[in-house]
């Protein structure tokens, strides 16, 4: 069974979307990263231009960022002043990189640039976290523990306009997370990712915030960063299909609750060298596309408006139409998924607990 994506132009398989969306959910939950990273390369694979990709992937990620930081919110485990500082850094960085994206879809590169830029980024996230991963391996094997220095300085420590942070309890350059803020935003404007994979690490060891905080402060920054980003794209480019969104936010929210189960019980050290091998063999199969395979020229699929169903065309229309109300609508629908997921998550965790106080007595 094949649906049509009024937006992207092109026939998916909706039950090959949900599967491989919530695999992605699965790792992400499991490890702890997000899922851009790979859900983007595999949209493309699946026949989905990478313009779309980027721009329906980002919709996702503001989704599954909605409904986690809802979670962290009622936990109280954000810090919202640092939060906003970084997020000052991705406005301006998102705002760059939406500029960088133009002038490469003007020139006809944008679909090489992307590509380009999964490549290298694979290749250097999976390459270093195969070596972490064997590492671990194998200090876990010769019993050794190792002690890490608790305060290490680099340049940016040395940053003008200090500023107290009281959740986090530290007196920090308002310059740092603004920098770091830059580059996440930058990076998500042009790849369709919510830059976790460098924000975590960032606020762990160069800004040194409390680890409790940093889950639900990253996911609270990728919010307003994923917001911008979807946004710009729906108004420039048109190219947010609501669709394949909801396909993407069903899966992944769905395997990422499974993930995170599963992260509780299993030790995820040999895992995580598997899912690094992953992302090399899917560097390497970017490489191979670009460089090697034979361009193949997708033949677009011209569906007639009568051929479309009644919430298809709407989609279509009201996108070409409107594409400002088409963004905030974008939004409105990606937060409202997110925050629903977030407070049945709770509900079901709620009547679990009950359940099993009701069992024990």
């Amino acid at each position: 069974m094949e649906v049509f994506l009024p937006i992207a132009q092109v026939f998916i398989n909706p039950i090959e979307i949900l599967l491989l969306s919530a695999l992605v959910g699965v790792l992400s939950g499991l490890f702890g990263v997000g899922g851009g990273f790979l859900m983007t390369p595999f949209l493309i694979f699946m026949g989905v231009p990478p313009a779309y990709a980027v721009a329906n992937e980002a919709n996702n990620i503001l989704a599954t960022s909605v409904s986690g930081s809802t979670t962290h919110y009622l936990k109280n485990t954000l810090d919202y002043k640092m939060g906003f500082m970084i997020v000052i850094g991705g406005s301006i960085g998102t705002a760059l990189g939406i500029y960088t994206f133009t002038y490469f879809k003007d020139i006809g590169k944008i679909d090489t640039v992307i590509s380009l830029a999964y490549m290298y980024i694979l290749a250097i996230i999976g390459s270093l976290m195969l070596v972490e991963s064997l590492g671990e391996i194998d200090k876990a094997k010769k019993n050794i523990i190792e002690r890490r220095k608790l305060h290490v300085h680099y340049w940016i420590h040395g940053l003008p306009f200090r500023m107290r942070f009281p959740k986090s309890k530290l007196y920090e350059s308002i310059f740092t997370p603004i920098i770091i803020g830059l580059i996440v935003g930058f990076i998500a404007a042009i790849m369709g990712i919510g830059g976790a994979f460098i924000l975590v690490p960032a606020m762990i060891y160069i800004i040194k915030m409390p680890t409790r905080l940093v889950p639900g402060t990253s996911l609270f920054v990728t919010i307003f960063v994923s917001v911008i980003v979807t946004f710009l794209h729906s108004i420039n480019y048109g190219s947010i299909d609501l669709m394949l969104v909801l396909l993407l936010v069903v899966g992944s929210i769905l395997g990422v609750q499974i993930g995170q189960k599963l992260g509780e019980r299993i030790d995820s050290s040999g895992l995580k060298a598997l899912l690094a091998i992953l992302l090399l063999i899917v560097g390497i199969a970017i490489a191979y596309d670009t460089f090697f395979a034979e361009e193949i020229q997708n033949e677009i699929n011209k569906v007639n408006n009568k051929d479309l169903n009644f919430f298809s065309n709407f989609i279509k229309d009201f996108s070409k139409d409107m594409p400002f109300f088409y963004g905030l609508f974008s939004i409105m629908f990606a937060v409202i998924l997110g925050i629903s997921a977030a407070f049945i998550r709770r509900f079901i965790s709620n009547l679990r607990k009950k359940y099993f106080v009701k069992a024990a007595k």
